[in-house]
């Protein structure tokens, strides 16, 4: 995958929180390995919380990015799903079923997106002012493939731009605030007029971004050097 494909919405981000912070603010504990990540790319699995699937309370799980509808005769499909559209989200074949009752937050520490400057693209690290983590809006799924197996996948939700990242991009992650991941995740809520307005553009002024180097780039490329701050020419 090259950065043309990777920077249409959201698609590249980081997450480098320690596990046992990610655990208190998301309120569910992550019982697996969970290296700090800085160059998050899809089709990898990512880190996600849900609500619990036949018990009460939430679970941290890896999900495959990039979303498998139940339906797709082809997991390949998936590569075309690691954003939905906050505008189409409830009504998409893809997403709508998922929408009404499997919704999950992805946590995250920080995105990139790239803007055209000078004939070429410089990448951008966006992140929420004193916070050292987050929460994208997100969609999972199962999907069983013809011998049984089983791949359980996700799909960030993407908006309108705010004033700060349409100088980037025109659209960006829907990002939910902590008071907010409740009704999100309450699979006994599937009323759009209650959901839909949490899908709205982040405030500009609770972001803040600055250019990085080409190395994060490379999708290979997955360390702190990815958020280095870009050297002035």
């Amino acid at each position: 995958m090259d950065i043309r494909e990777l920077s249409v919405m959201c698609g590249r981000f980081t997450l480098f929180e320690a596990d046992t912070i990610l655990s208190k603010d998301f309120g569910a504990p992550i019982s697996f390995d969970l290296p700090p990540r800085y160059n998050i790319a899809p089709t990898q699995q990512i880190l996600a919380v849900r609500q619990s699937i036949g018990r009460e309370g939430r679970e941290a799980v890896l999900l495959r990015w990039g979303l498998i509808p139940h339906w797709a005769k082809d997991p390949s499909i998936g590569n075309r799903m690691i954003n939905a559209r906050a505008e189409t989200v409830g009504e998409k074949p893809a997403f709508r079923s998922a929408f009404r009752t499997r919704r999950c937050l992805v946590p995250s520490s920080g995105f990139y997106d790239w803007k055209k400057e000078e004939g070429r693209k410089q990448p951008y690290f966006i992140r929420p002012r004193g916070r050292s983590s987050f929460a994208f809006a997100g969609l999972w799924e199962q999907w069983r493939g013809p011998e049984g197996s089983l791949v359980e996948s996700c799909t960030l939700i993407t908006t309108e731009a705010n004033e700060l990242i349409s100088q980037l991009h025109d659209r960006m992650p829907a990002i939910l605030s902590p008071s907010e991941y409740a009704l999100w995740l309450d699979p006994g809520v599937s009323d759009g007029t209650r959901l839909i307005p949490l899908l709205r553009p982040y405030p500009a002024k609770e972001l803040e971004t600055f250019p990085v180097g080409a190395f994060v780039n490379n999708p290979k490329m997955d360390d702190s050097r990815c958020i280095a701050p870009a050297k002035a020419a």
